[in-house]
């Protein structure tokens, strides 16, 4: 027994909203879409978790933070589902995929099959015991990943009001996390393996900011260590937990963000894989031409990196990266390769940052330290590959964002770091690049037929850059 279905997206995360409603926008047909997700409700803003659900006063709960609100469009509640013939299988895991015979098989036993498939299925936390962390089994060890996670958290903070919180890992959740339980009048202290927070995207000068202002909202730090085992009691709760160089540490709660791994088993074998995840082309298609993947899944070409391939775990790629897909599938002959710029942010507490790009290459920071209003710049080879800001405007983030997608030229660093925000807006401002600016100027003098030629190349040009926009 089973059930057919023309499209089918494998995940209810993130990417699965915006999918669904890509394919709303771009006309399907009553019937022909079905989402499947292990998860009880339909697709929802992973963010809204750390960012919203974990705070004590005025906490983010659904069914506010559905997708597709973070980007300010509909919000898709399961009537909007029922309402648009979309086919939402909850609660519901597969156990084996066939991409030859383009069949999903259920835990329940049920066969689904498909002409179609986007996979979405994101990521899951690494957890301590895979790396044999004696005791971390404790009920009140959590990890954040989905609603369930998020919820589990929540209750284990209340009963932690004023003790004492072990977090550790030092990327996002970890930072992000640390906040909340701040929020939450719990003491925190942070453990982590490396020199300093956000090794990733920060900037040694760059963490020091956000450490100092941690430390002022009380987290204590420890560094270059890690945990190897949990002193739990009798009742399955861990009390203490133990670090490498020795130290003990007293615990009423633990908070473990160390990495994430892409869900891609079900298709180990069938389909290709790279740096992590499954491999797909520009267009997040897969090497069975009936599969797509999409979001923290797909390992896909990066123009702006020479088509790179990258596993980019982040909210923004997984909705652009959806869309596009939806795209391709429904127009594929006026859909090219995606042009993504890398992009990530964070808040907390009081401060926001975001990043554009790569960080390959040498710094320059900009900006002012001591107050929150400072930037970073990434610059390889003369060109710009990464941009940082915090505490910018929508017009400040504009203007970073399109100086990395340019790439633009840089011939004097110590220039740069004077300049500032002042050199992506300048560079946001120019009206055309150096070489056409050069030919256009000095080319009048040419044949008419040299005047033509350049005429055409600042059309293409402009078509080009507001193609991007």
């Amino acid at each position: 027994m089973g059930r057919a279905f023309v499209y089918v997206i494998l995940g209810g995360g993130v990417a699965a909203g915006y999918a669904a409603l890509e394919f709303v926008r771009r006309g399907i047909s009553n019937g022909k879409l079905c989402i499947i997700s292990e998860e009880s409700v339909a697709p929802y803003e992973r963010p809204a978790l750390s960012k919203g659900f974990l705070l004590p006063e005025d906490p983010a709960r659904l069914p506010s933070f559905h997708t597709c609100v973070g980007v300010n469009e509909e919000r898709l509640t399961p009537e909007w589902y029922r309402e648009h013939g979309i086919e939402l299988v909850l609660g519901t895991k597969v156990k084996s995929a066939d991409v030859r015979r383009k069949t999903l098989l259920t835990a329940t036993g049920e066969t689904i099959s498909y002409k179609i498939l986007i996979i979405a299925t994101g990521a899951r936390p690494l957890k301590l015991e895979e790396f044999g962390v004696m005791g971390s089994d404790a009920e009140n060890i959590c990890y954040l990943r989905n609603l369930a996670d998020a919820s589990r958290l929540v209750d284990v903070m209340r009963s932690c009001t004023e003790g004492n919180a072990v977090v550790v890992g030092g990327g996002y959740i970890g930072m992000e996390c640390t906040a909340a339980l701040v929020k939450n009048r719990i003491k925190v202290t942070w453990v982590f393996p490396g020199k300093h927070c956000m090794e990733r995207v920060f900037t040694p000068k760059i963490a020091a900011f956000y450490e100092e202002y941690y430390k002022k909202m009380g987290v204590h730090f420890i560094k270059g260590t890690v945990v190897t085992s949990f002193e739990n009691d009798s009742g399955g709760k861990v009390t203490a937990v133990i670090l490498k160089d020795g130290r003990r540490l007293p615990a009423d709660m633990a908070v473990v963000g160390i990495g994430i791994r892409a869900n891609s088993s079900l298709f180990e074998g069938q389909l290709k894989m790279e740096k992590g995840g499954i491999k797909v082309n520009g267009r997040m298609q897969t090497s069975n031409s009936s599969v797509f993947a999409v979001g923290d899944v797909a390992a896909f070409p990066i123009k702006l990196f020479g088509n790179d391939v990258r596993r980019l775990e982040h909210v923004d790629s997984a909705r652009k990266t959806a869309r596009h897909a939806v795209a391709a599938i429904m127009a594929p002959c006026k859909t090219g390769d995606l042009d993504y710029l890398p992009f990530f942010y964070s808040r907390v507490f009081t401060l926001s940052w975001q990043f554009y790009g790569d960080n390959v290459g040498e710094v320059v920071h900009f900006g002012d330290f001591s107050t929150g209003g400072f930037g970073a710049y990434w610059i390889d080879k003369g060109r710009m590959m990464g941009a940082f800001l915090e505490s910018g405007s929508k017009e400040e983030y504009e203007a970073i964002a399109k100086a990395v997608k340019l790439k633009a030229t840089v011939k004097d660093m110590a220039k740069l770091e004077g300049e500032g925000l002042e050199f992506a807006f300048k560079v946001s401002e120019q009206t055309m690049p150096e070489s056409l600016e050069w030919l256009t100027t000095y080319g009048w003098h040419a044949s008419a037929g040299v005047a033509v030629a350049l005429s055409i190349a600042a059309f293409a040009y402009w078509c080009e850059r507001w193609r991007e926009v």
